[in-house]
C-alpha cells in the first residue's frame, strides 16, 4: 500500500479545492475536487484543465472524486442555500445523482463537463440536453425528485465541512494550472502514462495563484 501524501489545491478564499493523495488498495492517485456547479472559475477549471486527466492515459493512474457542494449551506429545516441561487442547488444535486447512478468516472465526468461547459457559456438552462449529448439516461432527474439527491448532497455537505483546514481559509496555494504534474509526482507506481512521461520536471510545487476565485461571504461571487 502506498504511503499517504496529500497535496491540496486551494483557490484563495474559494470554494474549489483539489486534493491529491495516493492511498487505498491501489497505487492510483486519488484526486478529490470540491466545487459548486455555477461558479464560473470552477467551471473553467473542470472544462479546460481537469479534462486533461482523460488525455494521454493520465486517468489510468487516477481515482477522480467530484464533490458538488462548495459554498452551499444547509438550513436548520434541511433546505439548501447555494451561492449562485436555486439553479445551482438544482445542478449540484443533479450532478451528485449522476455521480451516484453512473459511477463509471468517464460517464459521469462527461455529463459534468457538458453541464459546466454550458455554465461557462451562460447556457446552463439547457443542462437537460447533456443527458442526450452524453448518451446517459435521465434517471438522475428521478433521483433529484424522490429525495435521494438531497441525501447525497447532505453527505457531500458533511464531507466538505469536515475538510481540515476548512475550505474557507487560505493556508496555501498550489499552481492548479499544472495540476497534472503534481498527479504524476504523487504517483509511485510502475504504469507511467504518456501524460507523465511528457511533462516537464521543473514546475514549482508551491507556485501561488491569486486569480480565478469564487469567494465565500456576502457580496462575493
Amino acid at each position: 500500500m502506498a504511503s499517504t501524501k496529500l497535496l491540496t489545491f486551494f483557490f484563495p478564499a474559494s470554494l474549489l479545492l483539489l486534493s491529491i493523495s495516493p492511498f487505498g488498495s491501489s497505487e492510483n492517485v486519488t484526486v478529490s475536487v470540491y466545487y459548486e456547479t455555477l461558479c464560473p472559475y470552477c467551471a473553467d477549471f473542470i472544462v479546460n484543465h481537469l479534462v486533461k486527466l482523460f488525455q494521454k492515459g493520465l486517468n489510468s493512474i487516477v481515482n477522480l472524486r467530484m464533490i458538488p457542494w462548495g459554498n452551499s449551506m444547509m438550513q436548520p429545516d434541511g433546505t439548501f442555500v447555494c451561492q449562485h441561487g436555486p439553479g445551482e442547488c438544482l445542478l449540484n444535486t443533479i450532478e451528485a445523482c449522476t455521480i451516484s447512478i453512473y459511477p463509471d468516472v468517464v460517464q459521469h465526468f462527461s455529463f459534468i463537463h457538458c453541464v459546466e461547459r454550458l455554465a461557462l457559456e451562460k447556457r446552463q438552462a439547457e443542462w437537460i440536453n447533456c443527458f442526450e449529448l452524453t448518451k446517459l439516461g435521465r434517471v438522475p432527474i428521478d433521483c433529484y425528485r424522490n429525495g435521494l439527491g438531497k441525501l447525497l448532497e447532505q453527505k457531500y455537505a458533511t464531507e466538505t465541512a469536515q475538510l481540515k483546514p476548512p475550505h474557507r481559509f487560505v493556508p496555501w496555494v498550489v499552481d492548479f494550472m499544472n495540476f497534472a504534474n503534481h498527479v504524476c509526482k504523487a504517483y509511485k507506481g510502475t504504469r507511467v502514462p504518456e501524460a507523465c512521461r511528457s511533462l516537464p520536471n521543473n514546475i514549482p510545487v508551491n507556485a501561488e495563484s491569486t486569480s480565478s476565485v469564487c469567494y465565500t461571504g456576502e457580496g462575493k461571487n
